[in-house]
């Protein structure tokens, strides 16, 4: 469709603010997106959709419009709903590369103009596809209120007698048809993720085909708007563990044209979903980034505690204590060949734009940890920062008292159900290590919960498998000092073991950390203990098992003594 047309069409208001002699260009694609640099997701002909989140200030403007022009996008479109009026800087780096710009009043949806340039540059389909697109247009702009993607689904299944599911790279069910029939296993869900990314990392354009006993089913990628699904092996391999896949129960080997190009018109339309979705994940992305510098920079705690504060509302909604916080780090890491030579070549591991890939995929595999109820919702702030995603989970504030208890997220069930397909789209030459920290409660305990984080990662890398996790738990180990020399993992043991005992002795003067110390001196005897200390044997035995009780530890056991006897040596 040519430009002209579509600033013609009243229902999408968009006003001119640049370009009159350029409306003569072709539109072939849509995307909407606010990176700074989504050339990567471009091949030319597409208007682009933004809601201006990637410009801090003026001088942001040239460099993200010559990045359009190179891609050969036909025409920029901006919304006024996050600045009100279109920045003037914006307008005059277009005026200069030649872009047509057009303002999108904030009263419009992009999913109303995404889905009008699908359907015309569609061209004509068969009547089933008009119904679908029409009627699913209403529902997609009429927001959550409408259903979303669960609804389309519906509708393929009473118009085309389709049923089609939306998972998540991990297996996730995102969305199926709330109509009567018998839901998709979790174990069918993962199965079919896995294949498709499996299937992807072989840079062959969709549907995919996967006979499931008696059944077949086809696969049709869930890429950003805009994308055509068609990308290079370089960007496949950093792409395809952040795509949703449509799984329809339906050989698609013999569909005609008009039945397949519905079905990929399908995908757009919820790809729109898919990136509103992200979109409203942007002030926890920010808020995250924020607390991550704060600490990285070694910040006053009040002033990383400010920040906390001000997450809290926005993760938490209606909580009424301060909550206490676990740290998540994630890296995905790529192996390619190594320079000839010898035999061939070695292997070097290398990260591949580590640090956004991380960040996906630790935002689905944090998705809601927490919630026991039917009712799933965003509430991980997840950052990145080099080749690393560092998430910021909220946890519901607890006793204030060190009981020992653990609460939040395991290491040891974090990846139990997501492992199947992510080994499967990592295959070959990719790998994901996660490292869990223990919940802290404070701003102060912050840089130590995201040191803790890393080295557990560590511990991770250091095992065998595609897609590995460690936990908090698993650097209280004398085993795991050697290994790990630096002052901070000393610090990280230390404070494991004994930051309880420290908070317990500041608040009730107890001398728990003196009384450790004698009884680890005098091999564990009680009586011997009790007269260095002066106290009865009663006594003794309280302040011990208060100790235990603190730490989750058994100071009958050899194992534990020589982890408190470390501990105390290198505090």
């Amino acid at each position: 469709m040519r430009l002209r047309a579509l600033l013609d069409t009243d229902a999408l208001g968009l006003r001119l603010l640049g370009g009159e002699d350029e409306l003569d260009r072709t539109v072939r694609g849509v995307m909407t997106t606010d990176l700074r640099d989504p050339s990567r997701y471009l091949s030319g002909g597409e208007l682009v959709l933004t809601g201006l989140a990637w410009r801090h200030d003026a001088t942001d403007s040239e460099p993200f419009v010559r990045i359009l022009v190179g891609a050969g996008v036909t025409a920029l479109a901006a919304g006024e709903a996050e600045l009100g009026d279109i920045p003037e800087d914006l307008v005059v780096a277009c005026a200069r590369h030649r872009l047509p710009l057009l303002a999108v009043n904030e009263s419009v949806a992009f999913a109303t103009i995404t889905e009008h340039v699908v359907r015309q540059v569609s061209g004509e389909r068969a009547g089933d596809l008009a119904a679908v697109v029409d009627r699913h247009r209403r529902m997609m702009t009429s927001g959550p209120a409408g259903g979303g993607p669960d609804v389309v689904l519906d509708l393929l299944g009473s118009d085309l007698d389709l049923r089609a599911w939306v998972l998540s790279p991990t297996g996730r069910l995102v969305a199926g048809p709330k109509v009567a029939g018998p839901a998709l296993p979790a174990d069918l869900c993962a199965r079919l993720a896995g294949e498709h990314l499996a299937a992807a990392r072989t840079g062959r354009r969709g549907p995919y085909r996967v006979g499931v006993g008696t059944t077949t089913y086809s696969l049709f990628p869930i890429s950003g708007a805009g994308r055509t699904g068609n990308a290079a092996a370089g960007d496949v391999r950093e792409t395809v563990l952040s795509d949703w896949v449509l799984a329809v129960e339906a050989d698609a080997g013999d569909w005609p044209a008009e039945r397949l190009d519905l079905l990929h018109g399908v995908t757009q339309l919820i790809a729109v979903e898919r990136d509103r979705r992200d979109a409203a994940r942007t002030v926890r992305r920010r808020l995250a980034q924020e607390v991550l510098e704060l600490v990285q920079a070694g910040s006053a705690p009040a002033e990383i505690a400010a920040r906390l504060r001000v997450a809290a509302p926005v993760l938490l909604p209606g909580l009424g204590a301060a909550p206490h916080w676990q740290v998540v780090v994630a890296r995905v890491e790529w192996e390619e060949q190594g320079p000839a030579g010898g035999n061939g070549g070695g292997r070097r591991t290398h990260g591949i734009d580590g640090g956004p890939v991380a960040q996906a995929l630790l935002e689905e595999i944090l998705v809601d940890p927490l919630a026991t109820g039917p009712e799933r919702s965003d509430r991980i702030a997840v950052a990145h920062t080099g080749d690393e995603a560092i998430a910021l989970v909220p946890l519901p504030a607890v006793s204030t008292e060190h009981d020992g208890s653990e609460s939040g997220i395991h290491a040891d069930t974090l990846l139990a159900a997501v492992r199947d397909p992510l080994s499967a789209g990592l295959d070959g030459d990719g790998r994901l290590t996660l490292g869990v920290s223990a919940s802290v409660h404070s701003a102060e305990g912050l840089r130590g919960a995201l040191e803790e984080a890393r080295h557990a990662r560590r511990v991770a890398a250091a095992r065998p498998g595609r897609v590995c996790a460690a936990g908090h738990q698993e650097l209280a180990s004398h085993v795991l000092l050697l290994p790990f020399v630096p002052d901070d993992v000393r610090r990280a043991f230390t404070a494991r073991l004994l930051d309880p005992l420290r908070d317990y002795d500041r608040r009730h003067r107890a001398e728990l950390i003196p009384t450790l110390e004698a009884f680890l001196a005098c091999d564990g005897s009680w009586t011997r203990c009790a007269a260095r200390l002066h106290l009865h044997v009663n006594t003794l035995r309280y302040r011990v098992g208060r100790i235990e009780q603190l730490t989750s530890r058994d100071l009958s056991r050899l194992e534990d003594k020589l982890d408190f006897f470390l501990a105390l040596r290198m505090s």
